[in-house]
């Protein structure tokens, strides 16, 4: 998957008042497929067609400032406990604002309230996600992502982005064990887990 956003998205160097942070209704679609559109156009992020964004619109939350959009996020769920973090991009006016960030904080809050155990997501900016609870992981621990969006990628065959992975309920997540998502993990971003890659027919 190609990252959506730099890591200058995250940074709250100028906060600006007034965001409102709430789930995306259908009335957003035009301007979210410009914003996800526009970044695809220059190689940064899967295209997105209106009929797809449409299906996948409950999965969408917005960051607004006097009825502009100005970010979008998905939380997609894989699994009765797992859900990807994914469609993250930032306007390029509202870089630096930490639109970025209200948008992770807002999507993992949904993933709590869906009482999921972890969210993961794939980035460049591990140093970002480190600061909010997650953790890098071995990507070949994601095997349901990897055989779907991905292959639509240019990158797939070279991708150098990053999964991140945050735990949310590690009493569940370290009894729900053997699973295809690993063990329980508590170490650094900095440190990379190894875990075995799964067979494609897993």
């Amino acid at each position: 998957m190609i990252s959506s956003v730099r890591e200058d998205a995250f940074t709250e160097t100028v906060p600006v008042h007034g965001l409102v942070v709430r789930k995306a209704a259908m009335r957003d679609i035009p301007p979210i497929l410009d914003l996800i559109n526009g970044y695809a156009a220059r190689g940064i992020m899967l295209p997105r067609t209106e009929f797809e964004l449409s299906e996948a619109i409950r999965d969408f939350t917005v960051v607004m400032l006097d009825g502009t959009l100005l970010g979008c996020g998905a939380l997609h769920f894989y699994s009765p406990t797992v859900a990807e973090i994914r469609s993250l991009a930032v306007a390029e006016s509202a870089k630096s604002h930490g639109v970025g960030r209200k948008l992770v904080e807002a999507l993992c809050a949904e993933a709590e309230a869906y009482q999921l155990d972890a969210v993961f997501a794939f980035t460049y900016v591990v140093e970002f996600f480190s600061r909010v609870g997650f953790h890098v992981v071995e990507r070949g621990m994601l095997p349901l992502k990897a055989w779907k969006d991905c292959v639509r990628c240019p990158k797939f065959n070279a991708c150098d982005e990053i999964a991140v992975l945050r735990i949310l309920r590690s009493d569940r997540w370290e009894h729900s064990q053997p699973q295809p998502w690993g063990v329980a993990m508590t170490a650094p971003a900095d440190e990379l887990i190894q875990i075995p890659t799964p067979s494609r027919s897993a």
